[in-house]
C-alpha cells in the first residue's frame, strides 16, 4: 500500500504519503489564497522526500470538507485526476475526521473549523476515531449549549473562545493524520466513500438579482 493523501478544505495545503505502516513523508503550508499554486509542488516535494515516483501510488485519499467551495475543489479535482491517470481508487475522508484523528483525545470533544461569515463547520466526537454527529455549519452562539464544557480543536474553535473556552491545537488538518485514519479504516476492511464534497452551503459568488441575459437575435 502507498497512499497519497491531500487536503485543501482549510487554509492549510497539506500532503502526505503513507506506506501502510506509517507516514513516510509530509508537507503542510498555510495560505488560504494559494491552494492551486501550492498543491502540486507539495506533492512533488513529498514524493522526492520519500524517493518515490507518482506511479508507485496505489490509492489517493482526499479531504472532502466541509470547506469553502474554491479551496475544496482544488484538492478534489487533483485527487480525481490523479486517480484516473494512475488507475487507482480515490477515497474521501471528512476533513473534520482528520482533525479529530490528529487531536488524539480520548473523551468526548468537538472539532470546529472556520467557515467564515462568523460561522463554523463542526461535529462532535466520542474519541479521535468516532464521530457522533453529521458535519454542520452554524454560528457559534447557536450551538453553545450543545458543545458546553467540551474540549475543542480547530481554527473555528480557537476563533470563538466564548463558545469554546477549552479550545486548543491542532488548528488545521494535516494530511498525515488523514492518511493514518484512512489506512486504519482500509486495514479494518471498511469501504471509504467516494470523494463527494461537503459544501453545506451555497458558494459566496452568486448571480445578481434581476440579471438579464443578452443573446444575439
Amino acid at each position: 500500500m502507498l497512499l497519497l493523501a491531500l487536503d485543501t478544505a482549510t487554509p492549510a495545503v497539506t500532503v502526505a504519503l503513507h506506506d501502510g505502516h506509517d507516514v513516510i513523508a509530509s508537507s503542510s503550508q498555510v495560505d488560504a489564497r494559494r491552494h492551486g499554486e501550492l498543491l502540486l509542488p507539495a506533492i512533488d516535494r513529498v514524493l522526492a522526500e520519500a524517493g518515490l515516483r507518482l506511479d508507485a501510488v496505489t490509492g489517493i485519499v482526499v479531504g472532502i470538507g466541509p470547506g469553502p467551495y474554491t479551496g475544496l475543489r482544488v484538492g478534489l479535482m487533483t485527487a480525481d485526476t490523479f486517480g484516473l491517470a494512475l488507475g487507482v481508487p480515490v477515497h474521501g475522508v471528512c476533513t473534520l475526521d482528520g482533525l479529530a484523528r490528529a487531536a488524539d483525545l480520548e473523551g468526548p470533544f468537538v472539532v470546529a473549523t472556520d467557515a467564515r461569515r462568523k460561522e463554523v463547520y463542526w461535529a462532535r466526537y466520542a474519541d479521535s476515531r468516532t464521530r457522533l454527529t453529521e458535519p454542520a455549519v452554524d454560528r457559534p452562539a447557536d450551538i453553545a449549549e450543545q458543545v458546553a464544557g467540551l474540549p475543542a480543536v480547530g481554527a473555528g474553535a480557537l476563533l470563538y473562545p466564548d463558545t469554546f473556552p477549552r479550545a486548543h491545537e491542532p488548528e488545521h488538518v494535516s494530511a498525515a493524520a488523514l492518511a493514518r485514519l484512512a489506512a486504519e479504516r482500509l486495514a479494518a476492511g471498511e469501504e471509504l466513500p467516494a470523494p463527494r464534497p461537503l459544501y453545506l452551503r451555497r458558494p459566496d459568488a452568486q448571480v445578481p438579482k434581476n440579471y438579464k441575459v443578452v443573446t444575439p437575435k
